[in-house]
């Protein structure tokens, strides 16, 4: 399309659209400063080609949306912004209740500069929660919730929808010695996953159902192996890159950690993933805990970290455990050049052991980036919704 006066944010001539292949690679174009990270130009666009052949985005597993000025019918627009949907399969407990559901995950919002300032990205976002309520979904039924992690602080998305759910964190120094006895950590391979992962899902669904008599519903994006595999894709990718197109070995150490609990009771288990920064912005490089896992029938907290039930749990086998595996990923972090670890969302028992480790670790509360943010399309309003195991393997 020509050189043309941009319409209003209001224009009856502006549609949120499927994006074509062509129109997502230019929108790959477009946003590669913003998104790219430490990656080239060219290794990242390499990159967005490489995840759209994941389990979790192939064959329509991930949407490109587009927002686009469209005047004189489908064969001539001009594309605004942009950016994509992932589904993704969640649960749903309610009054001892866990279904299965559907929801989507919002990523890679943008907008070129020369369209800013004009109110496009917010009608973008107004109609595409709308879209979502009904996308990839059965007819007659609806999806459950959409979620997305916003850089550019609270107000942006809560004003279309996507309302701001707890964003904490605990880091950790990286460290050459994890600081406790990891002769009984075993470290996990790619191969170990899938059957981690299911029993993962059993010991959730477990927890969830036996949530009864609260005035709430709860809602957890399921923590499968075809989750971790596209989070695992993205980092291989990245350190090969990085690394002059070989495979790093500090890789070798693996994709997480496992520990049996002191008495016999159960395992404590994470998984791990590396995420290096844009050298231009001097962020810490950082190993983040995907998902942080205790298969124990006496342990069934899902509650924020508070100060009273940390100190209550200082010294408990479940405790000690997390400890352990949190030494190990401090390890891993050391061994890959990372300046950190990070665990979202700590419970009490994960900002127990943190505390082991490192005496001063405290809660942080984000207040701009990574703010963990959740439409609801289900009955009720939205406080009404308690988001369960909100940790990083849910970022898209």
């Amino acid at each position: 399309m020509a050189d043309i006066e941009l319409p209003s944010q209001d224009s009856p001539d502006l549609h949120l659209v499927v994006a074509t292949p062509e129109e997502l690679v230019a929108q790959h174009h477009s946003n590669s400063t913003e998104w790219r990270g430490a990656l080239s130009l060219e290794a990242y666009l390499r990159r967005e080609e490489h995840l759209l052949k994941q389990d979790l985005t192939k064959d329509g597993g991930l949407t490109p949306w587009m927002l686009v000025f469209q005047p004189q019918g489908p064969n001539e627009r001009k594309v605004l912004c942009g950016c994509e949907s992932l589904k993704k399969k969640a649960l749903l407990a309610r009054d001892g209740r866990v279904d299965d559901v559907v929801a989507h995950g919002v990523a890679s919002v943008f907008c070129p500069p020369e369209h800013r300032g004009r109110g496009y990205a917010g009608r973008m976002m107004s109609e595409l929660g709308k879209k979502l309520r009904s996308w990839q979904v059965e007819d007659g039924k609806s999806s459950a919730f959409s979620v997305l992690y916003s850089d550019i602080g609270k107000e942006f998305y809560a004003a279309r929808g996507w309302q701001v759910f707890p964003s904490a964190h605990v880091s950790l120094s990286a460290v050459s010695s994890g600081g406790t006895d990891l002769k009984s950590v075993r470290t996990l391979q790619s191969h170990d996953l899938p059957d981690l992962c299911a029993v993962d899902e059993k010991v959730l669904r477990s927890r969830l159902g036996a949530l009864e008599n609260r005035t709430k519903s709860a809602v957890a994006l399921l923590p499968d192996n075809t989750t971790l595999t596209w989070h695992h894709a993205r980092e291989d990718f990245i350190a090969t890159a990085l690394n002059d197109g070989t495979y790093p070995a500090f890789m070798q150490s693996g994709r997480g950690a496992l520990v049996d609990i002191e008495g016999g009771s159960g395992r404590v288990w994470c998984y791990w993933i590396r995420v290096w920064t844009n050298p231009r912005e001097k962020a810490l490089d950082t190993l983040h805990i995907l998902r942080l896992v205790v298969e124990d029938d006496g342990y069934d907290d899902i509650a924020p970290a508070s100060e009273e039930r940390t100190k209550e749990m200082a010294e408990s086998p479940v405790v000690k455990a997390i400890a352990a595996v949190l030494s190990k990923a401090r390890e891993a972090a050391y061994l890959s050049g990372m300046d950190e670890v990070q665990i979202w969302n700590p419970t009490s028992a994960t900002l127990a052991a943190a505390q082991r480790l490192e005496r001063s670790s405290t809660i942080v509360h984000r207040e701009s980036e990574s703010i963990t943010s959740l439409q609801w399309y289900g009955e009720g309003s939205w406080k009404d919704v308690e988001w369960v195991c909100n940790e990083k393997y849910g970022w898209c």
